[in-house]
C-alpha cells in the first residue's frame, strides 16, 4: 500500500511537531515554509530525515498531498491554500492532527483574552496533583511533538481561534471559554459572529460525559448559548451573580459548587489580583473539582501560583516608577484589563500591527488614568487620531529604547509605565514575547 502523503506548511515549532509526528506514524512527508526556517527548525528536520523546502512554496510537491497541516499563521486566503481546497485536499490544524494519534484527556483552553493564565493555572494544578500532564497548544512544544515522544495521560492545551479552525474531529473533554470580545476581525472579513463561530468550535464534537466550563458575565457567550444546545454538562463562572453549580464571588470569597462538593476561599488569599484574574482562578477551581483532586492542591496552586511573563509583569522600579510588561495584551479588552488594574498615573506604550482596533472602548480609562501616551510603531496614525483631544502628551518612537527612554521622561516619581499595546507585534517585533524581552532590557539599560 502506498504511504500517505503529509505535507506540512510552516516550519515553525507547530509545524515541526506534525513533520515528526507525521514520519513517526508512517507518513511520507514534505514541509515547505515561505520564508526562512530558523536553525533549531533545520536540525530537527535534518535529524529526522524529513525533506523540506524554504523561502518558497513549489505547488508541484504540495498538491499531491493525501493531507495538510497548516501553521496557524497562514490566513485561508494565501495562495496556497486556496489551492489546496480547490483541489479537495482536507487542511488541518497541528492540533487535530496529534488528537488522532493520542487517547489521552483533552483540557482545552480558548478566549480572547486570560487562555495563557487559566492554561498554566491549570497544568501547574494538575502537575502539583502528581497527574502525567503535557502542556501544549499555543504554548510551549507543540502538541504533535509530545504525542510523538511523550506518553502523557492528560494534557492541558490552550488553543486559538486559528487553531480551531482547522480542528473537525477533535474533542476537548473540558473546554473552558474564558471570553469573547473582538480579536483577529482582520481574520474573520471583520464579522465578529464568523470569529465567535470561531471560539464555539471548542465544543464541537463533546458528549454528555464532557464539560464545558464558561464566564456567565460574558454578553456574547451568553447570546450564544441561548443558540446552541450543548451536550456537554454546562459549569458557569461568575463575579456578578450566583450560579447553581460552578463558580461565583459572594462576600469577598470564591465559592465552587460541583457535583454538590463545595469549596472556597477568600479573593485576598488568590495569588492572582484583579477582576480578569479572578475570572482564570475560578476557571482552574472548576477543572480541578471536576477532576476530582483534593481541595487543598486547588487551593496552594490559588493560593501561590506564579504570574505569565509579559502578562501584567510587575518588572522593576527605576527611581520610583514601576514598569510593567503587559506585551501580551495584544488586543483592546486585555489592555481594558491591564488600565482597569492600575491605581497610579500611567505613561501608555502602545502600538503595533492594529488588528481592527476600536480605541472608543477605552476612552473612559484613558481619561481616568492615563497622563502620557508613547506610541511604538511603524503606522501610529489611528492611535493618534483616536487620543489628539485629550490634552495628555503623546509621543510618537520607532524603536523600543526609544519608546522606554521617552516614558521614563515623561513619568513622575509613584508613576507606572505600562507596556499594554493593544496590537500585534509583527511591524517591528518578531513576536509579543520578543516585544516584552526587548521592552525588559531598555528598562534595565535605563
Amino acid at each position: 500500500m502506498k504511504q500517505k502523503r503529509l505535507v506540512v506548511l510552516g516550519a515553525g515549532e507547530s509545524g515541526v511537531g506534525a513533520a515528526i509526528l507525521g514520519k513517526a506514524k508512517g507518513f511520507d512527508v514534505f514541509v515547505s515554509d515561505l520564508g526562512a526556517i530558523l536553525p533549531e527548525y533545520l536540525a530537527d528536520l535534518t535529524m529526522n530525515a524529513i525533506p523540506f523546502e524554504e523561502g518558497k512554496h513549489t505547488f508541484e510537491s504540495i498538491l499531491n498531498a493525501d493531507l495538510v497541516v497548516k501553521s496557524p499563521g497562514i490566513p485561508d486566503k494565501a495562495p496556497v491554500i486556496k489551492e489546496l481546497v480547490k483541489a479537495g485536499i482536507p487542511v488541518i490544524s497541528e492540533i487535530e492532527l496529534a488528537g488522532r494519534f493520542t487517547n489521552a484527556k483533552m483540557i482545552c483552553i480558548t478566549g480572547s483574552n486570560g487562555k495563557t493564565t487559566t492554561t498554566l493555572l491549570i497544568y501547574d494544578l494538575l502537575k502539583r496533583a502528581g497527574l502525567n500532564v503535557g502542556l501544549a497548544g499555543n504554548i510551549g512544544k507543540s502538541f504533535a511533538r509530545q504525542v510523538a515522544e511523550e506518553n502523557f495521560d492528560y494534557y492541558v492545551l490552550e488553543i486559538s481561534s486559528f487553531q480551531l479552525d482547522g480542528m473537525f474531529d477533535f474533542r476537548a473533554n473540558l473546554a473552558i471559554l474564558t471570553n469573547i470580545t473582538p480579536d483577529h476581525l482582520d481574520r474573520y472579513n471583520y464579522q465578529m459572529q464568523h470569529y465567535t463561530d470561531s471560539k464555539f468550535r471548542i465544543v464541537q464534537n463533546q458528549t454528555e460525559e464532557d464539560f464545558f466550563i464558561y464566564n456567565d458575565d460574558d454578553p456574547v457567550i451568553k447570546e450564544e448559548l441561548a443558540k446552541r444546545d450543548l451536550p456537554g454538562k454546562k459549569l458557569p463562572f461568575s463575579i456578578d451573580h450566583k450560579v447553581l453549580e460552578g463558580a461565583w464571588v459572594e462576600d469577598k470569597s470564591m465559592k465552587l459548587n460541583v457535583f454538590n462538593n463545595t469549596f472556597d476561599m477568600t479573593i485576598l488569599e488568590l495569588a492572582l489580583q484583579g477582576k480578569h484574574n479572578l475570572n482564570n482562578s475560578m476557571a482552574a477551581g472548576i477543572s480541578g473539582m471536576v477532576l476530582k483532586l483534593r481541595k487543598d492542591e486547588i487551593r496552594e496552586c490559588l493560593s501561590d501560583f506564579q504570574g505569565v511573563e509579559h502578562r501584567l509583569e510587575r518588572f522593576m522600579r527605576v527611581h520610583e516608577i514601576e514598569f510593567i510588561n503587559d506585551s501580551k495584551a495584544t488586543n483592546i479588552n486585555s489592555v481594558w484589563y491591564a488600565l482597569e488594574s492600575m491605581t497610579t498615573d500611567v505613561v501608555w506604550i502602545v502600538g503595533g500591527t492594529d488588528k481592527g482596533n476600536d480605541y472608543t472602548q477605552l476612552f473612559e480609562l484613558v481619561k481616568e488614568k492615563v497622563k502620557a501616551i508613547v506610541c511604538l510603531g511603524v503606522d501610529n496614525s489611528k492611535i493618534m487620531a483616536a487620543f489628539k483631544d485629550f490634552g495628555i502628551e503623546i509621543v510618537e518612537t520607532k524603536s523600543m529604547s526609544e519608546a522606554v527612554r521617552s516614558s521614563y521622561f515623561l513619568s513622575s516619581k509613584g508613576d507606572t509605565v505600562l507596556l499594554s499595546p493593544a496590537c500585534a507585534s509583527f511591524d517591528l517585533f518578531k513576536n509579543y514575547e520578543d516585544r516584552g524581552h526587548q521592552f525588559k532590557e531598555a528598562v534595565r539599560n535605563l
